[in-house]
């Protein structure tokens, strides 16, 4: 099935109404069967587990479409229409095959974790709660954990629990093609979930579809792409990476994240290692491109050719330039082009991709004044005013917006009674920043039961479009006035016509009634030493009268003083376990002090390891915030300033 078809003549992505992911799974099948060129392998899985050089499991189409019928077979024996089914297995072929087995049954499959894995206990049980799903899909050496979920259920409520790896293939001959529509859910994406139990995105045949095809119009990718990805299959970048081989007909190469943070040079060996076909394609967060670079290199003697590569979006986690940097220089004498990385944006309600530089386009960044950015303007700075200007702050470009996608700046109307935004807006011009609001087919429905988070979310009206430089208007045609435009929750501006993401909305630091955005603050207190764990430093405000005693210097707050206060927590560096707190906070201190123009309240120390993270690798701020006021960073009954301190 060609993508062309699918374009109408002004270029914009048209998807029938009963084109379904089903229909591109199955020509590609099809494909293979009546031509056995064709019949190559769709899937190659790396395991690690057993053996330091990987063992290697391949699916071909034939052999992925063989999987595929029996355990949708069986699916259809068990489940009804618009049942649920999770899938809760290892990283791996069995995860990947039943995720689209699920979809190929005509039910909603919600990709989630191996529940052997530790850290995702709580969230498990929140999203099992919230999709309740008929089914569990998982593999014979997991099935015991995933019963143990339900041990305390009444038999009657629990789902069955299925283990793919023994079904036998003998069943498929009983699949029946499901009476699915474009607009029926295809799956469940759950959101990361910092502060509350995570959202089920969801996400229709057409969202999924069209998004593919953003991916392949985006990048440049073709039939002949490979790729190589590491990220876990529950996270939308992993999820829809493979599932881009399987409407496109490219071919995809899988380790296991673990596999990854343990050795980075498996995913950068993997890299080079396909020299066939149009390219090499990846995706990876933002931590990923230093930990290559600083772990990565292959060993004295080891070849390495990366000449091949032809996009790694980088995203998930804002950009820094440093990891760019570092991880072009070091891979540049192996052949990495400069145009490898895509500095990208993307999210869960809107499938995952939202923009991302052209194909043959190097990443742009550009420093913008400090100050004017904190008042909503992107000041780009000539570059004869950067060097030394503590004022100058680095800014990554995002690139452009995919085809048949929308993205406008916006600033949202707020009521001035409760305060509460009112699901209005207006647009703003280039060079503004403002929340950042989506319209287009890869837009995800809704949220999973959630009525109200929904409405907020999704059903939001641009009221005053501006009369010159729209971006409603697009070369493929423009956003109908009635549309309902997704609210993303982040800050950005366009600047020469590329987006720029600034910073989340929620989590904007407002101290003194001046604005800061906390991944600026961060890198401050980073930069001023480095007894910091680079990257795991968190900045947030916090009311007066719910600073911990320890905090507030002696002083005496009044229960009604609600005055913002800026907060920074940063996790210790390795070795510096037993390093006197003071003079690190001091220094922070006087960094953020002289840099910004405020007073860090508190600087706290902790262990590495204890601010919490989303499942995306980002930082957790409002979450970590949390932590903060209620006790749990100060070591829980302990209640020590800094946890890891000498005593006395």
């Amino acid at each position: 099935m060609e993508f062309e078809q699918y374009h109408d003549a002004s270029g914009a992505i048209v998807i029938p109404d009963r084109t379904t992911l089903v229909d591109f799974v199955e020509g590609n099948i099809s494909a293979a069967r009546t031509d056995p060129a064709n019949d190559g392998v769709i899937y190659r899985y790396i395991d690690y587990s057993s053996s330091r050089q990987g063992e290697s499991h391949e699916l071909s189409w034939s052999q992925f479409g063989e999987r595929l019928y029996s355990i949708a077979a069986r699916l259809q024996q068990v489940a009804q229409p618009g049942d649920r089914v999770a899938i809760l297995a290892p990283q791996g072929l069995d995860y990947i095959v039943s995720f689209f087995a699920a979809i190929h049954a005509g039910l909603i499959a919600v990709p989630l974790f191996d529940p052997d894995e530790p850290g995702h206990h709580d969230r498990l049980h929140a999203v099992l709660g919230d999709c309740t799903p008929s089914v569990i899909l998982t593999t014979t050496e997991s099935a015991a954990g995933v019963r143990k979920l339900f041990r305390e259920m009444p038999a009657r409520q629990r789902p069955r629990t299925v283990a793919v790896d023994a079904i036998p293939a003998e069943l498929g001959a009983g699949w029946e093609s499901p009476d699915v529509g474009a607009d029926d859910i295809a799956y469940l994406q759950y959101t990361s979930g910092s502060t509350r139990v995570p959202a089920g995105v969801e996400i229709t045949h057409r969202n999924v579809v069209t998004n593919v095809m953003q991916l392949f119009d985006g990048l440049g990718l073709t039939r002949g792409s490979r790729g190589v990805t590491w990220l876990p299959l529950f996270h939308d970048m992993g999820l829809v990476t493979v599932i881009l081989p399987a409407v496109g007909g490219a071919t995809i190469t899988v380790m296991s994240p673990r596999a990854f943070v343990q050795r980075p040079g498996r995913w950068v060996n993997e890299l080079g290692a396909m020299s066939d076909g149009d390219g090499v394609f990846a995706a990876a967060p933002n931590f990923a491109f230093e930990h290559a670079a600083r772990r990565g290199l292959p060993r004295e003697g080891e070849t390495l050719d990366l000449s091949g590569v032809t996009s790694i979006i980088n995203g998930s986690e804002p950009v820094t330039p440093s990891s760019m940097r570092a991880f072009n220089e070091a891979f540049a004498p192996y052949g990495l082009a400069p145009t490898v990385i895509k500095p990208s944006y993307g999210m869960a309600e809107a499938t995952l991709f939202v923009s991302s530089p052209r194909k043959d386009d190097e990443a742009v960044v550009v420093h913008v004044d400090r100050t004017d950015l904190n008042q909503g303007v992107m000041t780009v700075l000539p570059p004869d005013r950067v060097e030394g200007n503590e004022d100058a702050i680095p800014q990554v470009a995002c690139g452009y917006v995919a085809p048949s996608q929308w993205a406008t700046i916006v600033e949202p109307n707020i009521d001035e009674a409760t305060g509460e935004h009112d699901g209005t807006g207006r647009e703003l011009p280039e060079g503004k920043v403002g929340e950042i609001w989506l319209y287009g087919t890869n837009v995800g429905r809704a949220y999973w039961a959630r009525e109200d988070e929904t409405r907020d979310t999704f059903r939001n009206v641009l009221t005053e479009r501006l009369p010159e430089g729209t971006r409603t208007i697009r070369e493929f045609g423009e956003a109908p006035a009635d549309a309902h435009w997704l609210r993303t929750g982040d800050y950005g501006a366009y600047v020469d016509g590329q987006l720029y993401i600034t910073g989340r909305v929620k989590d904007l630091v407002i101290v003194a009634g001046r604005n800061h955005y906390p991944q600026d603050l961060e890198n401050t207190a980073q930069d001023a030493s480095g007894s910091l764990r680079p990257g795991f430093v968190a900045a947030f405000s916090v009311p007066a009268n719910q600073l911990p005693v320890e905090a507030r210097n002696g002083a005496e707050i009044a229960a009604d003083d609600s005055s913002e206060t800026l907060v920074v927590v940063g996790e210790r560096a390795p070795g510096a376990g037993k390093a006197d707190p003071g003079p690190i906070a001091d220094a922070v201190r006087t960094a953020i002090s002289a840099r910004h123009g405020v007073t860090a309240q508190d600087v706290l120390l902790v262990p590495a390891g204890s601010i919490p993270r989303t499942s995306s690798g980002k930082i957790a701020r409002r979450a970590c915030k949390n932590a903060y006021v209620d006790g749990t960073l100060r070591g829980g009954h302990q209640q020590s300033a800094f946890p890891d301190a000498p005593a006395g």
